[in-house]
């Protein structure tokens, strides 16, 4: 019988800084490298440098008023 061997460590790209990343509980960044970049990214959220697109809805117009 063979014993199976725990699985690779699988890394990814951080968001932040773009460095190989562990991705797994033992890193409590995931997927960030490390806090900094975690608050980095926290922080951009905060000052709404990343932001969603919605949806244009035609029914709302600017210029009328109802």
């Amino acid at each position: 019988m063979t014993e199976a061997q725990p699985p690779a460590p699988r890394y990814v790209k951080c968001p932040s800084c773009g460095r190989p990343s562990l991705y797994a509980p033992e890193n409590r960044f995931r997927p960030f490298c490390s806090e900094r970049c975690k608050l980095h990214d926290l922080g951009a959220w905060a000052n709404e440098s990343f932001r969603l697109a919605s949806p244009e809805d035609p029914g709302l117009d600017a210029g009328s008023a109802s």
